[in-house]
């Protein structure tokens, strides 16, 4: 491994961020192609059932007869198996590229291994490794779903200089919003929320803040809305009922399914959040900021989720 070879790594997850908001559940990859010393291809995973990083960076080579004296940089392992596009592993051996370097294995079940055996039983010579840290923190969202068997939980709030995160607030005298953030940080608070697959609160801020939850003052996807409210105290006055996006109730009371809204029964004489985690594991969400009160955030870290 030498200095270039860490070098065109860095490009590769350079490329590969451009893919975040889109890709889930599928990583975060980028890959490019080297002849000679000179990059000759580039690519990176745009959306989930578009092209893989891989394939894109092959495509884009003008001339093919230079791929089988080139050498392939990708930050992940090349995937091994038929999903909605073809693995990438037995594409890259039947084009006969002779060198690939990865950044970190593929740690998913379906993966593990699998692609680079089937690039080494092709002949190929594969590196596994190259800024292997930097790879694995990248797609720390991809890892923690199928090594933990959860989404990847981020908690988010604002604090003043002298530690406070609200002013008290009780029924009969209800304050407007306490706003600590400015346009600057609004304005980042929606791109984060572009980047995550949910976002979460408890009853007491919709009932206190009425949020939207919604991505307004950026351009991206919308996460899917996730509400706790144990004893279904919020009606559809509030924003987060709104039925305008994907949004799922979590409470002790029933099952069910309206336009837009789920309501997601759990046993609150067990581990509630465990149970979110679950659903959250089986529609495939790889991550959730948290955008609660006190006692939401200071429940996930007393989980030491």
């Amino acid at each position: 491994m030498t200095k270039n070879d860490k070098k065109q790594m860095t490009r590769c997850l350079e490329l590969a961020q451009k893919g975040l908001g889109n890709t889930s559940p599928n990583p975060l990859v980028g890959s490019v192609i080297v002849h000679n010393g000179k990059i000759i291809g580039e690519g990176y995973h745009r959306k989930c059932g578009e092209p893989h990083a891989e394939i894109n960076a092959i495509n884009s080579v003008e001339d093919k007869s230079l791929l089988q004296e080139s050498t392939l940089y990708v930050n992940l392992e090349p995937c091994s198996h038929y999903g909605k596009t073809p693995p990438c592993a037995v594409k890259i051996a039947e084009l006969k590229i002779p060198r690939v370097f990865v950044g970190i294995k593929d740690l998913s079940a379906k993966v593990n291994g699998k692609g680079v055996d089937i690039l080494r039983k092709a002949g190929v010579e594969v590196t596994v490794g190259v800024l292997e840290k930097e790879s694995y923190e990248l797609n720390r969202r991809f890892f923690t779903y199928h090594q933990k068997k959860r989404p990847y939980i981020i908690l988010k709030w604002a604090q003043t200089r002298d530690g406070f995160i609200d002013r008290e607030r009780n029924n009969n005298t209800q304050p407007e919003i306490n706003w600590i953030t400015n346009a600057v940080s609004k304005s980042l608070v929606h791109k984060w929320r572009t980047e995550e697959d949910s976002i979460l609160i408890g009853k007491e801020t919709a009932l206190k803040d009425n949020p939207q939850l919604t991505v307004r003052k950026w351009t991206g996807k919308q996460p899917l809305r996730l509400v706790m409210d144990k004893n279904l105290l919020l009606s559809g006055n509030f924003h987060v009922l709104d039925g305008n996006y994907p949004t799922v109730v979590f409470n002790a009371k029933k099952s069910g399914k309206a336009p837009n809204i789920e309501f997601v029964r759990l046993d609150y004489t067990k581990n509630v959040l465990g149970q979110i985690m679950d659903f959250l594991y089986t529609k495939e969400i790889l991550s959730i900021i948290v955008e609660g009160g006190r006692k939401t955030l200071q429940s996930f870290i007393d989980a030491g989720l």
